[in-house]
């Protein structure tokens, strides 16, 4: 049987750098169990758009810190690979609040988390402020004895900041014991170089239909790709498309067949 350690220890060692984690995002029970049971998939990570909009609310911690927590237990619970969860801003208003629900966190049995940078859609937190968030995290995850996978989330790009603000949060928050640089708004092959190079540590990104190919990425040196609410929208579209044809009376989709 492997313990909740052991878990996040082989979460943190599949984030390489050139071989990075590929995480197709999920939001329930079900799609956890049905990504897991793909061949390859090693991990297993929620998005919490998905969480959020599968509930009827927005994004931005529009579930209370117990729904989210619920769903966490609901999806780890489904699976028997690693889970790390998409845990907003932590549901905190600082750093000891921080500290305390990631600990409620790793008691659902995840192994790793996204904390955010964002105080809301237009703003970041002051750059000491995000980082000692960090580390609040990180002592949560040592009071437990469970070696947490952190992945910073880095919103400077995408929130109104310059380059050089992206990468000193970055590397403070890698510093205050992340694990991986989550930097949004990474948009072609050379940015994406450019921040391997001047990120003193691991990094991840989020892609989506018109990113860097994969297979690029790997080469540039990301350790992790993930796909946010792209998922959800993928699926979506799917049953979308599924429902316009039956309403037409078309012919019926091969994947009514499908069994899960």
């Amino acid at each position: 049987m492997t313990t909740q350690a052991q878990k996040a220890e082989l979460l943190r060692s599949l984030h390489v750098p050139g071989d990075p984690l590929i995480v197709t995002n999920v939001w329930d029970a079900v799609t956890a169990r049905l990504v897991a049971g793909v061949p390859g998939v090693q991990a297993i990570a929620s998005a919490s758009h998905s969480v959020s909009y599968a509930h009827g609310v927005p994004d931005g911690e529009g579930l209370s810190l117990d729904e989210a927590l619920a769903v966490a237990r609901l999806i780890v619970g489904a699976v028997d690979l690693p889970v790390t969860i998409d845990f907003e801003k932590a549901y905190a208003k600082d750093a000891a609040e921080v500290e305390a629900n990631v600990g409620r966190l790793i008691a659902t049995g995840a192994v790793g988390l996204n904390l955010e940078d964002s105080i809301d859609g237009a703003s970041l937190f002051p750059i000491e402020v995000a980082a000692e968030r960090v580390s609040a995290a990180r002592h949560a995850a040592d009071a437990t004895g469970i070696p947490l996978v952190i992945n910073a989330r880095v919103d400077a790009l995408v929130r109104g900041g310059d380059w050089d603000n992206m990468v000193a949060r970055a590397n403070a928050y890698l510093a205050a014991g992340g694990d991986c640089a989550f930097v949004l708004g990474l948009s072609n092959e050379d940015e994406v170089a450019r921040a391997v190079a001047a990120i003193d540590g691991r990094i991840s990104v989020i892609a989506g239909a018109t990113s860097v190919p994969l297979k690029r990425l790997a080469e540039l040196g990301v350790s992790r790709v993930s796909f946010g609410p792209g998922i959800l929208g993928l699926t979506l579209s799917h049953l979308r498309d599924a429902t316009e044809q039956l309403t037409s009376r078309g012919e019926y989709p091969p994947e009514l067949a499908f069994e899960y």
